[in-house]
């Protein structure tokens, strides 16, 4: 590429995936120039299960270190449809004041999923329940819910995502463009970029093969992430970039995902490092 773009785009990132210890993450994000977490998990929890004591704690911890969070990296909508909503919307009313504690308005999360084998379509009423319900509460509290594609909910693919766009898209309801799950879920990314790019407002940097669902670094797999990425700037996107690796197994990935594919490494530094790099390629 000779040319840089998203110059004005802050990079983010999943920083739990360098370690599990936030200080170490803190550590390598310093020397690399990032200033900025997408907090999903750090120190033995995940952000959901921290009080507001310690969310308050971690603030103070972030902010002397000159790192602020750009979104909450939320479970929130990751549980299957079946399941009883209402212990989950209070996992969701916490989250919400946790994200003001974080000092930000974003928060990623999900649209539940599908019973393997059942056709999404069949769980399309409940889903927009329960969408609605959330999104309202989000609209009371000045916060914007991300919704990420991912494999396996309803909003895996980039029609059923362009359905809850239509419904909810606002100040308070907003999409986030993640290639490597639109990749392993069969989706062409540069269909779902044009079906999607009104909507867009949030990136989340990681790529996968076609032919296997392994995640690669950004751009060398089938994404279409350098091309997308050009768009964008053309566009004038001005969001972030949120670097989410998933090039080494780390603490939490179990819960993270309904079916692991381990990676075989376990070095997070390293790894992290390998995905930045890849991500400074792109970006010129």
């Amino acid at each position: 590429m000779d040319r840089k773009i998203l110059t004005k785009c802050p990079v983010s990132c999943f920083a739990d995936e360098i370690d599990v210890s936030v200080d170490k993450q803190i550590a390598l994000l310093q020397e690399l120039g990032i200033g900025w977490i997408e907090f999903r998990s750090g120190d033995g929890k995940g952000v959901a299960d921290y009080t507001e004591k310690e969310a308050e704690m971690l603030m103070s911890r972030l902010s002397a270190n000159g790192i602020r969070i750009s979104a909450v990296g939320s479970p929130i909508g990751k549980i299957d449809i079946t399941q009883d909503f209402e212990p989950h919307f209070e996992t969701y009313r916490h989250i919400v004041e946790l994200a003001g504690i974080l000092d930000t308005s974003f928060i990623r999360m999900f649209s539940f999923f599908m019973p393997e084998g059942e056709e999404p379509d069949k769980f399309r009423d409940e889903v927009m329940r329960r969408m609605d319900r959330m999104v309202e509460y989000a609209a009371g509290r000045n916060v914007v819910l991300l919704h990420e594609n991912e494999k396996g909910i309803y909003g895996d693919s980039a029609a059923r995502c362009l359905d809850l766009m239509k419904l909810f898209y606002g100040d308070h309801f907003r999409c986030t463009f993640d290639f490597a799950n639109f990749v392993q879920c069969g989706q062409d990314t540069m269909e779902a970029y044009e079906m999607l790019r009104p909507y867009i407002s949030y990136i989340h940097v990681k790529d996968a093969m076609r032919e296997s669902g392994d995640v690669v670094p950004a751009g060398t797999g089938d994404g279409n992430v350098a091309e997308i990425l050009n768009r964008l700037d053309e566009e004038g996107y001005a969001g972030f970039l949120s670097l989410e690796p998933h090039l080494a197994d780390f603490a939490g990935l179990k819960s993270l995902e309904k079916e692991v594919k381990e990676r075989g490494r376990t070095d997070g530094e390293e790894a992290f490092c390998t995905a930045y790099r890849a991500l400074e390629k792109l970006l010129g």
